[in-house]
Parts: C-alpha cells; sequence; structure tokens
C-alpha cells in the first residue's frame, strides 16, 4: 500500500526518473517487506522558482513523503530512511538532501480493491514489522 510522492526541482534527473522511483520502491521492498508489485509512486518535478530549498543543496533536495500503514517500529523507519537514502547517493544526491516524512494511517482510513476498507482484506503482506 505504500503510496509515495517525491519532489524535487526539474532538470537534472533527464531520462532517470523511473530509475529514481525505482530506487525509492526497493528500499521499501528492502525495509517494509511490501510486495515487489505493490508499486505506487509519484514524482513532481518543479521549476526553481516553484520549489524553495535549502541553501545548502546543490539543486538535487528530494522531498519524499510516504503515506503508509501505521504499525512499522522505529527500527523499520530508521532502516527505511537509510536504505532510501543510500540508493539515492547513485543518483547524485547527497543524504543532507534527502527529506523523507512519513504520514501513517489506519487501515479502516484506506478503501481499496473495489472500494473496500484495507482493514476487511487480506493485504498480502505484515504491516507490524
Amino acid at each position: 500500500m505504500p503510496d509515495v510522492l517525491v519532489e524535487t526541482r526539474a532538470n537534472w534527473l533527464g531520462q532517470r526518473k523511473e530509475q529514481l522511483l525505482d530506487a525509492i520502491h526497493a528500499a521499501m521492498v528492502e525495509a517494509l517487506r511490501v510486495p515487489a508489485n505493490d508499486k505506487i509512486l509519484r514524482l513532481v518535478e518543479h521549476s526553481a522558482d516553484c520549489f524553495a530549498i535549502p541553501a545548502t543543496s546543490d539543486g538535487r533536495f528530494t522531498h519524499i513523503e510516504i503515506t503508509m500503514f501505521a504499525g512499522r517500529s522505529l527500527e523499520t523507519k530508521r532502516a527505511l530512511f537509510r536504505a532510501i537514502v543510500r540508493n539515492l547517493a547513485a543518483f547524485g544526491i547527497a543524504a543532507h538532501d534527502v527529506k523523507i516524512i512519513l504520514l501513517e494511517v489506519k487501515t479502516e482510513d484506506v478503501g481499496m480493491r473495489g472500494g473496500q476498507a484495507a482493514c476487511d482484506l487480506d493485504i498480502g503482506y505484515k504491516i507490524a514489522v
């Protein structure tokens, strides 16, 4: 279920947009143990005048919001943060230029698979990892 929104400035990723999303997804598969086919990621590239970033950034500042079911341990979240930062290094993104925000929701607050509450479904993986 994790639903990911990635925001960055435009014009530096080139043809590597899909690879960037795959790198973030791979970190979620590793740390959260979500199935590899459970993939919802969106990339929004902003013009520089529409995306203010820290003055210490080289322009590749990457803002990531992950909406996911509540229940992961603090250590799992830490592992996710580390895995994402590690995977994004291949794109020349400095560790200090990655900001990750986790938004946790209850399973009863998500409708999916034909309008069913997620709490009524077997989602196919454990949330409490």
